[in-house]
């Protein structure tokens, strides 16, 4: 039997991808000796066994945390910092794992407390819950649509409208299948945006995205001619970082109390504005 199909077999509660992996980084032995091959023929004699991968040590890390409470924590997001693990062997510092010892939610999976997410070059307010009952509770008003989001960008070129609102269906991309576009097939997503300042080449617009589709600014911006800068995947003008920002988000917290919370915008999106 091939290596990975029985350490996929006798350990189920990893996926044989996840097994190939491991393999590969040198975490499975046969007979005391590692062995990197997924491949590997193994013999009916043969002794299998699995060395777990130490749990990386985040302690001595930290995020600026906006507020806190006990039953959530929000925090300023910066740029490159992934909201969480994408896989087993990801050991990165994230936004899942700072919130890890301080929540309940999830606490065994690689999302411990989060109820959404910011695309690593996006940065800004994220809210993470430290309970089952806050998850519910929250993750329903994104749900239902009230909760309210609003975000910061700098986009190459100008909106042809001072205000409108982008009515799109966002679908998977077949051709690049972790990328996406309108569609009329898709989903519906419904994004308002606000133009605030603009130069001959660039604009700062405020958006506040109806729907919760996978890069759904980022697919409508660019559908419109728009796209953000420093977007890698849907934008065309390199540049130091993606100017995205979530700076506000307005939530019912347990208890009913309304509250806003907010991440200022940067200093650079004024400035690449006005380039």
């Amino acid at each position: 039997m091939r290596l990975d199909v029985y350490v996929a077999q006798y350990w189920p509660e990893q996926s044989r991808s996840t097994w190939q992996k491991l393999i590969e980084a040198g975490h499975v032995t046969v007979n005391g000796q590692v062995v990197t091959s997924v491949k590997y023929d193994l013999g009916e004699d043969d002794y299998v066994n699995v060395v777990e991968p130490k749990a990386p040590d985040h302690t001595d890390k930290t995020l600026p945390i906006i507020y806190e409470d006990e039953n959530v924590i929000v925090i300023n997001k910066p740029v490159g910092v992934l909201t969480h693990s994408k896989g087993a062997l990801n050991d990165e510092f994230t936004v899942a794992e700072f919130v890890r010892p301080k929540t309940t939610y999830k606490a065994d999976s690689n999302r411990p407390g989060i109820i959404h997410r910011l695309d690593r070059a996006t940065s800004g307010v994220i809210l993470c819950v430290k309970n089952d009952e806050t998850a519910s509770y929250i993750s329903r008003q994104f749900s239902q649509r009230t909760a309210r989001k609003r975000y910061a960008a700098v986009t190459s070129g100008i909106p042809s409208q001072h205000e409108a609102v982008i009515d799109l269906p966002i679908g998977r991309n077949p051709n690049a299948p972790s990328t996406f576009r309108v569609d009329a097939g898709g989903k519906h997503a419904e994004t308002y945006y606000l133009l605030a300042d603009h130069s001959v080449k660039h604009a700062l617009v405020r958006l506040e995205p109806k729907t919760g589709r996978t890069h759904q600014l980022r697919v409508h911006l660019a559908y419109i001619k728009c796209p953000i800068v420093g977007d890698e995947v849907y934008g065309v003008e390199k540049a130091d970082r993606m100017y995205l920002h979530a700076e506000q988000l307005e939530v019912t917290l347990p208890g009913g109390n309304r509250q806003t919370f907010t991440s200022p915008i940067p200093e650079s999106f004024g400035k690449k504005a006005k380039e």
